[in-house]
């Protein structure tokens, strides 16, 4: 554990001062007297370089940046057994006292005092660690393993616990604690900064598992495969936020697919991963895979699949949300790997925000994924498809090339024309107007109340106008809105009121957002206000 029984070694986590770091290095630094701890924080806004301190490198840093001295004091924390802090988070000492207690009730800003009766009753009732299911020791200095004997008969019935941000230091800390909870299925390890472990052979340990969440680990690809390796019941991976570049293994003869035949969703969100072939590559040994998250990565393109790359058949969800797709052919590549696909994301990539063709994403997305059913959160319904297709169809149809390279650059075109009927060919011009007859423009006002409570003439910013299907559903139409008035997306944008004004001077609230835009009676002209309160 330490030099010479007050120093930590390399590899120990610490809190100073509220904030969780890994000892990176432990010795004298020159132009100075004494011992320092050189640290990387998990929080890398506190660091001041990479663990190099006039041109001496001492240590190096998993991320750039997050890396400075700090002396040793009885100030740092090195965390506090497992029950221990389970019994400081989850038992409240007994007053011993059946009187009446008063209790301030924190809704109320400490305003309203309440009086209680028989409150060591209920304090007794949740000091049954051993009831316990789901236990939370987020941000708990949780240290080091009890013994396991210990653990296994105060807390047995554990299904879902939650390490995060911990100072655990290895793996094999991780797997002594799960050892002892024989019904342990859901594990989150986020923020934490493990050792490799030293023992490879944990699989008793994580023998229960079926969810795993290592996000903003900075653990490797292959560490997580190795660990993963001994959850032969694994169903659901999150490992997002951990900077991979690439899905890598040092050994790549190893298939730990081959084990996990359960499961069936990776989330990858927030990584800087580039490659789509090698992350394929990677993936292919997870043959029950159906749900894959790769949103904000750094994906710039899909190639088309060769003979020599075998899809995931059963793949039916993928999110590429917020990454770097320019191009509409990577959307018809994206069909060759994953042919059954149902559901995607796409919002926030280049081609569906930047490109000439972007106000048509939505259209053109599904008509060239014909197995999808939903498009970035929104249901496709029959009507729309159609329609989609059918617009997509007209505007192949303008297009002055010839039918072989029609084919090669629309591989949908064959399909759509066997199943709606080969478009007349017809000047550009003509196919311009049906293009046109198949949307509608509607005026947008922007409010700040209801519009049912105020005249909105008064209170609504200049019309802007969107021309949009008749199919589309409220709720991407709404985004649509929203993006078109240039309204920051938040996580309550989603609730926007949308009202509609009908012929009568009333107004309709759109709040259904399943519906499409036909089902309300919208149609060529119609008048929406948005309610969006002035910040």
């Amino acid at each position: 554990m330490s030099l010479d029984g007050l120093l930590p070694t390399p590899g120990t986590r610490i809190s100073h001062n509220g904030q969780l770091a890994t000892v990176r290095y432990v010795g004298e630094v020159t132009g100075t007297s004494g011992t320092w701890l050189g640290v990387e924080w998990d929080n890398p806004k506190r660091g001041k370089h990479d663990g190099v301190k006039d041109g001496v490198r001492y240590f190096s840093c998993l991320v750039q940046g997050a890396g400075s001295f700090v002396r040793p004091s009885a100030s740092i924390s090195y965390g506090r057994p497992f029950l221990e802090a389970l019994s400081t988070k989850y038992i409240e000492t007994v007053h011993g006292t059946d009187s009446q207690e008063k209790v301030t009730l924190g809704s109320s800003n400490n305003a309203i005092e309440v009086e209680a009766v028989n409150l060591d009753k209920i304090r007794s009732k949740f000091a049954r660690l051993d009831r316990l299911r789901e236990v939370s020791l987020d941000d708990g200095l949780v240290g080091s393993p009890s013994p396991q004997d210990q653990m296994r008969k105060t807390c047995p019935n554990i299904r879902g616990l939650d390490l995060s941000s911990t100072l655990l230091p290895s793996w094999d800390d991780v797997a002594n604690i799960a050892g002892a909870l024989p019904h342990l299925e859901r594990l989150a390890l986020n923020r934490n900064r493990f050792l490799p472990p030293r023992d490879v052979n944990h699989g008793v340990a994580f023998s229960q598992i079926r969810e795993l969440q290592l996000n903003q680990t900075m653990i490797s690809w292959n560490d997580a495969m190795n660990v993963i390796s001994q959850m032969p019941k694994l169903e659901a991976l999150e490992i997002g936020y951990n900077q991979l570049t690439a899905l890598q293994l040092t050994q790549p003869e190893m298939p730990p697919g081959m084990m996990l035949p359960a499961l069936h969703t990776i989330n990858l969100s927030g990584n800087w991963l580039e490659d789509w072939k090698s992350l394929y590559e990677a993936l292919q040994c997870f043959t029950n895979l159906q749900r894959l998250v790769l949103s904000n990565n750094r994906l710039a393109s899909i190639p088309p699949r060769t003979a020599e790359d075998a899809p995931i058949q059963a793949l039916r969800h993928i999110a590429l949300s917020f990454n770097s797709l320019a191009q509409w052919n990577d959307v018809d590549a994206l069909v060759s790997w994953a042919p059954q696909l149902e559901t995607l994301s796409l919002n926030g990539n280049p081609v569906t925000t930047d490109s000439d063709l972007s106000k048509y994403a939505r259209q053109f997305a599904v008509a060239k994924i014909p197995t999808l059913k939903s498009l970035d959160g929104a249901f496709i319904s029959t009507r729309e498809r159609n329609d989609s297709e059918l617009f997509y169809l007209s505007y192949i149809a303008r297009s002055d090339i010839t039918e072989a390279d029609r084919a090669r650059e629309h591989p949908r075109w064959d399909a759509l024309c066997e199943k709606h009927g080969k478009p007349d060919e017809v000047p550009k011009k003509a196919s311009e107007d049906k293009l046109s007859r198949l949307l509608i423009d509607i005026d947008i006002h922007r409010c700040e109340v209801s519009p049912e409570k105020s005249l909105p003439e008064a209170n609504s910013t200049p019309t802007t106008t969107v021309r949009v299907l008749s199919t589309m559903s409220t709720k991407h139409f709404r985004l649509k809105v929203l993006k078109s008035l240039k309204v920051p997306r938040t996580p309550g944008t989603q609730d926007t009121p949308l009202y509609l004004k009908m012929h009568d001077n009333s107004y309709m609230q759109l709040d259904k957002d399943d519906r499409d835009l036909a089902w309300w009676g919208i149609e060529q002209g119609s008048i929406v206000f948005v309610c969006i309160p002035i910040q």
